[in-house]
């Protein structure tokens, strides 16, 4: 196979699919326009100790001239991993431009990505874990020579032809850092875990929004649902929004414990932060496998739910509370489970 270096306007990759709309895939500009999201790190409430690592690192970078090394922002769904890679762009004053791995189905969809960057832009890539293996492959060499290896022709004839790309800093995010291949993972200078919130900062994050919403609210209204918002700014400012509601729809003067708990209880979230599925997960181990252990696919079938939907959304925070334990035979209820089952449920399990 012939290796050879030309301009990338001299050539057409085969791989290209002019039918994809590439507006659809990429989105520039950043997220300035929702004043409801941290724009710089000063803004952006909790993680300390890993903004203290990017504040270090990005600080470096701006005095070396360089592009900031490539971060891999792991962690469960809704802890802000989107808004700190806009964050980081607006930080170093680079382009941001986001896309998604399910939505790059071939290596041609990265490759238009990577040649439609700005010198220095941050490519954001949510769901990282998703791309597919030839597009993976194909970052390696854009992360470490800013070049991608396009292969032209078949058989004998093929060859393979290198096309420059500009200088970027990739920032991938990921619910499941272990599902990326050991040398993708090595590729990242920063990887950054970002943990469940505790309900002081999470209080902030609502404080922050009932302030841009210009709610009046009542002393422990916020506190209130920092606490059943499981650890997630995400489902914080969520169930905010349907606590709003019912003061708008009651023409409650506050936002008071009153209107907040038929708020969420109106959207089924109970005082341990548990909703409809967290309880049918748990009262499905109780009732129908007698507290487990039960494998995730069999529990996954009884519910009706795939398996990455467990995984991901509804496991990490019951780990994390001490509800379930997961170990190789698979998950088992556990005596705090029970008692938050049984709490929310008004029976003995």
């Amino acid at each position: 196979m012939i290796q050879q270096t030309k301009d990338r306007s001299e050539i057409v990759d085969p791989n290209f699919d002019p039918s994809v709309d590439e507006e659809a895939i990429v989105q520039a500009g950043g997220l300035s326009a929702n004043t409801n999201r941290p724009q710089m790190l000063a803004d952006f409430i909790g993680q300390s100790a890993s903004k203290r690592i990017l504040e270090i690192s990005l600080r470096a970078a701006k005095e070396r001239g360089e592009p900031v090394d490539h971060i891999l922002l792991s962690g469960p769904p809704g802890l802000g991993k989107t808004t700190l890679a806009n964050v980081i762009a607006n930080e170093m004053g680079y382009g941001f431009v986001s896309t998604s791995a399910p939505a790059m189905t071939k290596p041609g969809d990265l490759a238009a990505v990577l040649f439609s960057l700005e010198p220095w832009s941050v490519l954001f890539v949510d769901e990282i874990h998703r791309l597919g293996k030839q597009a993976a492959e194909m970052l390696y060499t854009a992360m470490e020579d800013y070049r991608v290896d396009i292969v032209v022709g078949e058989g004998a004839s093929a060859k393979s032809v290198s096309l420059d790309v500009p200088p970027f800093t990739l920032v991938g995010a990921t619910t499941r850092q272990g599902a990326l291949a050991g040398p993708f993972r090595d590729r990242f200078g920063l990887t950054i875990r970002l943990d469940y919130y505790a309900p002081e900062e999470l209080e902030q994050v609502l404080a922050r929004d009932a302030r841009i919403m210009e709610l009046q609210c009542t002393n422990g209204a916020l506190a209130n649902i920092a606490r059943r918002a499981r650890g997630t700014p995400r489902i914080a400012k969520r169930l905010l929004r349907r606590v709003r509601d019912v003061m708008q729809d009651e023409r409650a003067p506050a936002l008071d414990d009153t209107v907040v708990d038929a708020g969420l209880t109106l959207v089924g979230v109970d005082a341990f932060g548990l909703d409809s599925l967290d309880r049918r997960y748990l009262s499905t181990i109780a009732s129908h496998f007698g507290g487990g252990p039960v494998g995730v696919e069999t529990l996954g079938a009884a519910l009706s739910e795939d398996r990455e939907t467990l995984e991901a959304s509804v496991e990490p925070f019951l780990l994390s509370r001490g509800f379930i334990d997961r170990g190789p035979r698979g998950r088992a209820l556990t005596e705090q489970g029970r008692a938050a089952l049984a709490r929310g449920s008004g029976t003995d399990l």
